[in-house]
């Protein structure tokens, strides 16, 4: 099951199979590190060659350089490259992640200010950005990050000039275009995964993506029956149903319901 996207823990096994894949074969399966998972989960598999952040020893008085050498020399691409990254590795400490790796609330406000060192060394337009750090912002704007999809495709798309034979990757960036409602860009990087992927892989890449594209919100619609009636809808963080009357009154707004999947 190596390409199920639906699954949230699958990502980060993906990343260090394909990452083994590409050592072992000499191949640049670790491409296009795809960030984040239909759903969550997530073919999305190489990208993040240098881990997920620093974890262990701090970054800040690097930083620190990194801030004023940016007040400095604004148009010094190098070191808003080197501030993006450090504060990158510093989100890899404590108290910005927990012990599983889950990115906490003062880690994703730390993202935000890796989010405006990229934009910042983007806007220099460097003539050839650079794709370890394009690979690092997945992490940052995927869904366990900042989940802004639109970012997250252009960070991918940055990331598979260099890596362009990893389908983990295409399929990433297929998924995010489909999120961000990038319905070309998401078509394209579709074909190309299926294409890239193993033989025995390529039906449930096709049909995972495709379920994307119908889909792009990952949320499942449910079904109940309550007193002779039949609701529709969603379910919230409770699990419960935020439904509405299917047919017949056009009285609909929802009382959560517990509800079953039928």
């Amino acid at each position: 099951m190596l390409f199920d996207l639906r699954g949230r823990g699958r990502r980060r096994t993906v990343r260090v199979i394909y990452t083994g894949l590409a050592l072992l074969m000499g191949v640049g399966l670790v491409g296009f590190g795809i960030g984040g998972g239909f759903g969550g989960g997530g073919l999305l598999s190489s990208i993040n060659k240098e881990g997920e952040g620093g974890g262990g020893s701090g970054y800040a008085k690097q930083i620190a350089k990194d801030r004023k050498l940016t007040k400095q020399q604004p148009s010094n691409t190098s070191a808003w490259e080197n501030l993006a990254k450090n504060l990158y590795h510093e989100a890899g400490n404590e108290p910005y992640v927990t012990s599983t790796g889950a990115v906490t609330s003062k880690g994703k406000q730390l993202f935000k200010q890796v989010a405006a060192a990229w934009s910042s060394y983007i806007a220099l337009n460097p003539p050839k950005p650079d794709s370890e750090l394009a690979q690092l912002m997945e992490g940052v704007y995927g869904e366990e990050g900042l989940n802004e999809p639109a970012k997250e495709v252009e960070v991918l798309q940055i990331a598979v000039v260099d890596r362009p034979t990893d389908a983990a990757l295409y399929a990433a960036l297929a998924e995010y275009a489909y999120k961000a409602h990038n319905t070309r860009v998401g078509d394209l990087a579709s074909e190309k995964a299926v294409s890239l992927a193993p033989a025995a892989d390529r039906t449930r890449v096709k049909d995972e993506l495709a379920e994307v594209k119908a889909n792009p919100s990952g949320e499942k619609t449910y079904t109940t029956t309550t007193n002779g009636k039949t609701y529709t809808g969603k379910l919230n963080s409770k699990g419960e149903l935020k439904a509405t009357e299917s047919k017949g009154s056009t009285k609909s707004a929802g009382t959560p319901l517990t509800s079953t999947k039928k």
